[in-house]
C-alpha cells in the first residue's frame, strides 16, 4: 500500500474525469411514461421545474428501447393492458417498472364495478415499486 492510499478516507473517489462521467451515465435511470388518467397529470408535475426529476439524473425518453423504467400512471383498460405488455417487452434488461396510483395499484375506485378495468398492472407486468394515492403527490414518486 501506498502513501496515497492511507492519506485519502473511503468516501473520497479518485480517477480521471471521463471515467467519473461514464459511471454516472451507466448509473443515471432513464425513465418512459406511461400516463393514463389523473396520476399522469402529477407525473408531469414531478418532471416539471419544481421538483424536476433531471437534476437527480432521471432523464424522460419517448421510446421504450431507450429506458431503463416505466411509470404507470392511471387507470388501465383492458385495451390497454396488451399495449402496457409490448412496452414493457421492447424495453431492454435491465428494467423496472413503478405502478404510480391506486387505478394502476390496485384498480382504484373502479375495481368493483368497473368491468373494463384491470385489477391492477402487476397482472400484466411485474411491478417492481408501488406508489399509492389518488393521485400520489410528486413528492411521493420522488421518494
Amino acid at each position: 500500500m501506498g502513501v496515497l492510499e492511507h492519506k485519502f478516507q473511503d468516501n473520497i473517489i479518485v480517477a480521471k474525469l471521463d471515467q467519473l462521467l461514464s459511471w454516472a451515465r451507466s448509473t443515471s435511470p432513464w425513465y418512459f411514461q406511461f400516463g393514463l388518467a389523473c396520476c399522469a397529470i402529477e407525473m408531469m408535475a414531478t418532471a416539471a421545474s419544481r421538483h424536476d426529476l433531471e437534476r437527480i439524473g432521471m432523464m424522460p425518453r419517448s421510446s421504450p428501447r431507450q429506458a431503463d423504467v416505466m411509470i404507470v400512471a392511471g387507470t388501465v383498460t383492458l385495451k390497454m393492458a396488451l399495449r402496457v405488455k409490448r412496452l414493457y417487452e421492447q424495453m431492454a434488461d435491465p428494467k423496472y417498472v413503478i405502478a404510480m396510483g391506486s387505478c394502476a395499484t390496485s384498480g382504484g375506485p373502479y375495481w368493483q364495478y368497473g368491468y373494463h378495468v384491470l385489477k391492477g398492472v402487476d397482472l400484466v407486468v411485474p411491478v417492481d415499486v408501488y406508489v399509492p394515492g389518488c393521485p400520489p403527490r410528486p413528492e411521493a414518486l420522488l421518494e
